[in-house]
């Protein structure tokens, strides 16, 4: 913990010899990338509630691939899971643009040759995150609904309602999708010299211990097995980031600096 203490100050020192903008520039900068990616996922909006009965057959289809039915409990819960959907549908719409947003506001205390990093930062972070919400609409949701239904639940009868339902859904699909940036946190901390490849390897025991520990609480299983399976992609994502953090970490910046001036 003291080293990694130690590089956040060397990095943030560093930081501060960079020619940059004064306080109310930064603030002037923030408000105009917030209200850009505001408008963004406004249009985003718009944009998915014309689809958002197609949008919300996908968000039921694992419910009606097991035969079972939703309920509402409130006249306005159909308009209500609508209005969810079609916003959760135009922040994905609005999410590339959003991100370059995230980008230029923290470029301007970056090198000059790690802005072209851009490119592979919006692409891996787009994939990811549909690859970890892939992983969990195809194979987890309908393994959690089948045990905790058909399994757990089948003395009883299960009503079950579109907010409870709509709860549980983005809870597993948001939660693997943000887990899947894993690689995505790494790049950053080991791009500005906070971690390196040799610590993230010194370090893994204690790393799996923790990603099992995160697996258990988002797992909506309780077995074993089910956790297991939680935790195995995030094991993958952090062998991945171990390479990420030896390509990107600041130790090659100095020569390459040096030999550029």
């Amino acid at each position: 913990m003291p080293d990694v203490l130690d590089n956040v100050r060397e990095a943030v020192t560093e930081r501060a010899e960079l020619p940059g903008m004064s306080l109310m520039e930064h603030l002037t900068e923030l408000r105009s990338r917030l209200i850009r990616s505001v408008v963004a996922l406004l249009i985003g909006f718009c944009v998915a509630y014309y689809f958002h009965e197609q949008l919300f057959n996908i968000v039921q289809r694992p419910m009606d691939q097991l035969h079972y039915q939703l309920n509402i409990t409130h006249p306005t819960d159909g308009l209500n899971i609508y209005l969810k959907t079609a916003l959760y549908g135009g922040g994905i719409l609005a999410a590339p643009y959003i991100l370059y947003q995230i980008w230029l506001f923290i470029s301007p205390g970056m090198y000059a040759n790690e802005k072209k990093y851009v490119v592979p930062f919006m692409g891996a972070t787009i994939s990811l995150f549909f690859a970890g919400a892939y992983f969990g609409y195809r194979w987890v949701l309908p393994s959690a609904l089948h045990m905790l239904i058909g399994e757990f639940g089948h003395r009883f009868n299960a009503i079950i309602t579109i907010d409870e339902y709509t709860g549980f859904f983005t809870s597993i699909i948001f939660g693997l999708g943000i887990t899947f940036e894993l690689p995505i946190l790494i790049f950053f901390l080991a791009l500005f010299g906070i971690v390196d490849g040799k610590f993230l390897i010194r370090h893994m025991r204690y790393a799996i211990l923790i990603i099992f520990v995160i697996a258990a609480i988002i797992c909506p299983l309780p077995d074993p097995l089910s956790m297991c399976l939680f935790a195995a992609p995030m094991l993958v994502l952090y062998a991945l980031s171990v390479g990420v953090a030896f390509l990107v970490h600041p130790a090659r910046r100095k020569p390459k600096l040096t030999a550029a001036t």
